[in-house]
């Protein structure tokens, strides 16, 4: 329990920020939309490559427990400054910006750097044989994610645009809020300590198994031509290391290279949020106005101001092209002169396009509308069996995946492997930017695009996983026992051979 409120409060407190973060950068900071967008995204992309850093630390040097606590700080610092980035007093823009960015940067060194180990940790709280309760506890992990998340995003944008502090949206406040649930998420997480089952670390494990790799490629290198064929590549560093080494090795390579094809679902996945799309900055909704140049006026109480004067000169006005994304009643439109009465513009629909020309007609403005895009004819719940399927889809895969990289993993490269899981993740952002940037395909040519590409891995990853073979976590204790007693065998052997040695010098 202590683990499903600590991820619940972390997710609300990453998911919550980030919910804002585009139009914090747009509205707040005065970025353009494709600088948003760049640093958007390499924030994004920056939380799922800090995860193998969280992982080193915990498998190699600190412990599972002691680099959540550390990297949680960190994290917590991170929101602190990022709020304290959005109070409008705390000097200047340039210290705004220096601030958020800060900020962003201690947030993805703390929220990757705790992914693997949180989900790595949970698992080593159940024994080898707990198998079924295993599974359940990650079933219910991925709930309090997505749980935070869900909430998050609908609650922090209420904070920004209802609540108002210093003159205007109270970014500060929202973020804040964020912050304080991942204070939350620390005390919770440190008062269970007392209960938790906690693995040391043994050693820096990642360089072992990297020194073990190249040694086994030089090796074979240098000595295929002359020595007999081993049975797998990684054998040839048998004369350094050890047999259990060797096989926890060929586990994780056998993991990693099934991961080789999945970005391309998060790739896919990531279509539904990843474009970036600009969102009306209130809640009564905003109104393009084309009028010699672009405006963007608040609609409030179904009124329309517009802020010119009407020409006195001319019976033929400039075109008004309103763009509407709500519905109203009647929507009238009153120009700032004394000479211009109030203009009733009707009825507009959701998701149509008018053109508005106003003419003086018998001493009165009158508005003759023309429909550019008609309004939308499909309801929008028919989009709710695509987002059911979805979201049943990412559910399955994702805890499957979670529970798959912790049963697979060595004991003593659980966050590794969870790292690398969560890396799929990271390079699928990347493959959507690349085709994003370089394609510049339609939005919908890019859907397709995808789905046909993961229509294909699927087939090239179900023929991958009937080569695999899966090594149940008792199995691997027989064989690591095994491999032990062989070396203690060999070590015995070798020692009985040195003493019979001494023993006959000694007689001679």
């Amino acid at each position: 329990y202590f683990f499903m409120v600590n991820e619940f409060c972390e997710r609300f407190s990453y998911y919550g920020m980030k919910a804002l973060l585009t139009l914090y950068f747009v509205t707040y900071l005065k970025w353009d939309k494709d600088l948003s967008t760049a640093v958007y995204h390499a924030f994004s992309g920056l939380c799922y490559f800090t995860p193998i850093l969280g992982a080193i630390i915990a498998d190699s040097w600190l412990g599972k427990f002691r680099t959540i606590i550390y990297l949680s700080i960190v994290y917590v610092i991170g929101h602190v400054v990022k709020s304290v980035g959005a109070i409008p007093t705390v000097g200047n823009t340039d210290v705004h910006i220096a601030l958020s960015m800060v900020g962003l940067i201690l947030i993805a060194i703390g929220t990757g750097g705790i992914k693997p180990c949180v989900a790595a940790f949970g698992g080593d709280q159940f024994d080898e044989e707990h198998v079924s309760e295993r599974q359940k506890f990650f079933s219910i992990f991925y709930m309090s994610i997505n749980a935070g998340s869900l909430l998050s995003t609908l609650i922090t944008p209420v904070l920004r645009g209802d609540v108002k502090c210093f003159g205007g949206d109270c970014y500060a406040l929202a973020f804040g809020v964020p912050a304080a649930l991942m204070i939350v998420a620390l005390v919770v997480f440190i008062a269970g300590s007392s209960l938790y089952k906690r693995n040391p670390p043994q050693g820096n494990i990642l360089l072992q198994v990297c020194k073990c790799i190249g040694f086994a490629i030089k090796n074979r290198w240098r000595n295929s031509k002359h020595e007999p064929k081993r049975k797998h590549w990684l054998d040839w560093a048998e004369e350094k290391y050890s047999k259990r080494l060797i096989q926890e090795v060929k586990m994780v390579l056998r993991v990693l290279v099934l991961y080789i094809p999945l970005p391309m679902f998060w790739a896919l996945f990531d279509q539904q949020v990843w474009v970036y799309k600009p969102k009306k900055t209130t809640f009564s909704q905003c109104v393009s106005v084309h009028y010699s140049r672009f405006w963007c006026i608040p609609v409030k109480d179904h009124r329309l101001k517009l802020s010119s004067h009407c020409p006195r000169q001319t019976d033929v006005l400039p075109l008004i092209s309103l763009h509407f994304l709500s519905r109203y009643p009647a929507v009238h439109c009153d120009l700032q002169s004394e000479d211009c009465p109030g203009l009733n513009l009707g009825l507009l629909d959701f998701g149509a396009s008018y053109t508005f020309i106003l003419m003086k007609e018998s001493g009165q403005i009158v508005a003759h509308r023309m429909e550019d895009v008609k309004a939308n004819s499909v309801h929008i719940a028919w989009q709710i069996p695509q987002y059911v399927l979805l979201t049943a889809g990412e559910v399955m895969f994702s805890i499957t995946g979670l529970e798959f990289s912790y049963s697979q993993a060595p004991s003593n490269m659980k966050s590794v492997l969870q790292a690398g899981w969560l890396l799929t993740v990271a390079f699928g952002n990347v493959i959507v930017l690349i085709v994003a940037e370089g394609a510049g395909l339609e939005q919908w040519k890019e859907f397709v695009l995808f789905a046909g590409l993961l229509l294909g891995v699927c087939i090239i990853f179900s023929v991958m996983s009937v080569f695999y073979k899966y090594v149940e976590p008792e199995n691997m204790d027989k064989i690591n026992l095994e491999d032990t007693k062989e070396e203690d065998e060999g070590d015995g052997k070798k020692s009985s051979m040195m003493l019979d040695k001494t023993g006959k010098s000694t007689k001679l």
